[in-house]
């Protein structure tokens, strides 16, 4: 294929309609402020927001722990099964509109349980959602259980053993929250525990924390994935490995930007990560609060980086199914697809 054929004025659309997976979604992040006030209103909760643009207003964050503290309060309308299912839902509506093939979704019982709401509710409606998605939308996706590191260890082995009746609905646990003062080795024991039941280990580092954060999040966690880790590149030992060991990243660029983590979008080390040999991927993190879906993060970030072209959209979706925890005819599947689509749009230029 010769992807240096297509010009710089054809990416928007070949990023929109290219096949891609996203590993990187907050499910209570997609919570847009329309379904906010909905489930207030049948729930019978008072917002501290007189209106949808009211809130909207509200999303101008200054660092990770501002976003959080609006984050946890949006969450708290979620109560019945059916308002998991439909948060859930309208996200796996929106991936499909995104050419999303497959997602792996994080959810944080931990915000809810410690509100009264019953894991059972959460992976209810969150798994129903999934099954549905699967069988009407052709899209597939998996749950991942994220832990909150600013909680403590011991209610993260507490949440487990709540979650390990439902083993069945979700693949693999994850590490999320602030990383300030929250090192991965504050759960190594609960990962040892997941990694013994044969759970995927997936760990926020790198994004405000550290890059020695990403290290000790592959020898202390023995994390398969590192989400964000876009801190990596101040240590150059720590990207060659995560370069040499093919270990993927799910980078944010959006919600990057929306965090501080880069002042502008043009800032940013998307393109030097790819340069550098690593596995990186694009993704939307938490949508609703950061600017944009899939689809958004990417046309934004091709925009933006003008060393960024069709062989990198070619190279940032591969990597996004070969990152995948589905088995390898699965992936195989999925970039067949990509490759069927790039030799197409190469082909259509004659």
């Amino acid at each position: 294929m010769n992807l240096e054929s297509i010009p710089r004025r054809e990416l928007p659309s070949l990023l929109s309609r290219m096949p891609k997976a996203e590993l990187h979604i907050h499910i209570e992040g997609s919570l847009e402020p329309e379904l906010i006030f909905e489930m207030a209103q049948r729930n019978g909760i008072k917002l501290d927001y007189a209106s949808i643009e009211e809130l909207r207003a509200a999303y101008a964050f200054t660092d990770l722990q501002s976003f959080l503290d609006i984050y946890y309060a949006g969450a708290g309308v979620l109560k019945t099964e059916e308002d998991f299912f439909d948060m859930a839902w309208s996200y796996l509506n929106r991936a499909k509109a995104d050419n999303v093939l497959h997602a792996e979704i994080f959810f944080d019982p931990q915000t809810h349980t410690s509100r009264g709401v019953s894991f059972a509710t959460v992976i209810g409606g969150l798994d129903r959602a999934v099954r549905r998605g699967r069988e009407e939308l052709g899209v597939s996706a998996s749950l991942i259980l994220c832990f909150l590191r600013h909680l403590s260890e011991e209610e993260a082995f507490a949440t487990l053993e709540e979650a390990l009746p439902y083993r069945d609905r979700f693949i693999g646990v994850g590490l999320d929250s602030g990383e300030r003062g929250n090192p991965p080795e504050k759960f190594a024991r609960v990962f040892a525990r997941c990694r013994e039941l044969g759970l995927h280990l997936v760990a926020h580092a790198g994004e405000e924390g550290p890059a020695d954060y990403i290290r000790d999040a592959l020898d202390i966690l023995k994390a398969e994935r590192i989400d964000h880790g876009v801190r990596c590149l101040e240590a150059p030992d720590l990207a060659a490995r995560l370069a040499r060991e093919r270990v993927p990243l799910t980078v944010c660029p959006l919600s990057n930007v929306k965090l501080a983590v880069f002042h502008e979008l043009c800032d940013h080390n998307l393109g030097r990560l790819l340069k550098a040999g690593i596995a990186a991927t694009v993704n939307s993190d938490d949508p609703a609060y950061f600017g944009g879906y899939l689809n958004d993060n990417y046309a934004a970030t091709f925009a933006a980086l003008p060393e960024l072209g069709a062989r990198e959209a070619y190279h940032l979706a591969r990597n996004s199914f070969e990152a995948c925890f589905v088995s390898e005819e699965t992936k195989k599947g999925w970039v067949t697809a990509l490759d069927e689509f790039f030799a197409g749009a190469c082909g259509d230029r004659g």
